[in-house]
């Protein structure tokens, strides 16, 4: 039987924002009604790739690779012309670690569980733009689209999956009356 929340009732591991005509609740994902638990794997999981891309970007070798998807994309080009390839590294080093760190505190924190999450699922959305801009995504020896290429092609795909990950946190760490909720 599927019941309504109660949005006027906190529950102990959640934290509500009321507006008549908009209630919203934050919760920790692996913590929402129902059998979120797996979630946990895809929140660690998502920690280990924003700890270990994040701290690559402070190399040398990383901003070099990452160069050809900045140089090309509309929305990112900016940041090699204001700060260097270098410096357009570190920039993104401190956002993944940033997201890193929030989805982290989400463990432990209902709003840096939407934070986290939130911030996981833009990155992946601007990366995937690459997948539109960077040349040699399609791969011409074998007809063109929708072939793709091994690099950059598929390494850019993989974050289509990231990107469900992260929302799937996401909608599992924000609860609001668009949803259907059931109380356990």
């Amino acid at each position: 039987m599927t019941e309504r929340l109660d949005y006027n009732q906190i529950p102990p591991h959640g934290v509500q924002f009321t507006d008549l005509s908009n209630p919203i609740r934050f919760q920790i994902a692996e913590r929402g009604t129902g059998s979120f638990n797996f979630l946990a794997l895809l929140r660690w999981a998502l920690v280990i790739i924003f700890l270990w891309f994040g701290g690559m970007k402070f190399t040398g070798y990383e901003a070099a690779g990452n160069a050809p998807f900045i140089e090309h994309s509309p929305i990112m080009s900016w940041l090699d012309v204001l700060f260097g390839v270098q410096g357009a590294s570190y920039v993104f080093g401190v956002i993944e670690l940033s997201t890193a760190a929030a989805l982290i505190l989400g463990a432990f924190q209902p709003i840096f569980s939407a934070l986290g999450a939130t911030m996981s699922a833009v990155t992946f959305l601007i990366t995937l733009t690459f997948f539109l801009s960077t040349p040699g995504v399609a791969e011409a020896t074998a007809g063109g689209f929708p072939a793709i290429s091994a690099v950059p092609g598929q390494f850019l795909l993989k974050d289509l999956g990231l990107l469900g990950a992260s929302l799937s946190l996401l909608l599992a760490s924000v609860q609001g009356p668009w949803l259907n909720v059931q109380k356990s």
